[in-house]
């Protein structure tokens, strides 16, 4: 797959028509996107977890007053045992994956460290689970227009409230969702 063809940094916003009860409405950023498929964190799904109980079983101490109560998304269907956090930020840890210059994914214990210390990235996003497609499957579910897809916004990820995501994603396309149709046609 040539760099041209790949939505590495892109959203993947949920058609209105896309019926899956894990994807319904929902913005996907995309992480990682090669031939051999896609790696997404879905960004507009908060949990009724805080992060103080992330923290908890894994025996950090939070020392930040706050930010035990940070929201924790349902980054997807996948692993939903597992943490990422999105966040900007120049700093790398452990098992970190950059998607930008200024966007990165990381997996490792330090970051969640860092966080609960005061000295982790400022713009975050903790999730738990991914959502993850095959060889080939993200283009099938894209030409069977199940998602738009364009550019990421660091803004939409860090600063606008979840439930206005799913909405100012599609706009940056200059597309209302709320003047589509769930219904497919064909001519």
């Amino acid at each position: 797959m040539s760099f041209a063809t790949s939505l590495t940094n892109h959203f993947l916003i949920a058609m209105p028509g896309l019926q899956d009860p894990n994807f319904s409405r929902t913005v996907a950023y995309v992480c990682e996107h090669t031939e051999q498929g896609a790696m997404g964190i879905v960004i507009n799904r908060p949990m009724d977890i805080k992060l103080g109980e992330v923290l908890d079983q894994l025996d950090i101490e939070p020392n930040v007053p706050g930010i035990a109560e940070t929201q924790v998304f349902l980054g997807g269907p996948v692993q939903t045992d597992r943490g990422f956090v999105i966040h900007s930020g120049p700093k790398e840890y452990d098992s970190t994956l950059t998607v930008t210059p200024d966007i990165r994914v990381t997996t490792s214990r330090d970051v969640l460290e860092a966080i609960a210390n005061g000295q982790g990235p400022e713009q975050r996003l903790v999730a738990l689970g991914y959502a993850g497609w095959g060889e080939g499957q993200l283009e099938e579910e894209l030409s069977a227009n199940a998602w738009l897809s364009g550019p990421a916004d660091g803004q939409i990820i860090f600063s606008r409230p979840p439930g206005e995501r799913w909405l100012a994603a599609a706009r940056l396309l200059g597309i209302d969702l709320n003047l589509l149709s769930g219904e497919a046609g064909h001519a």
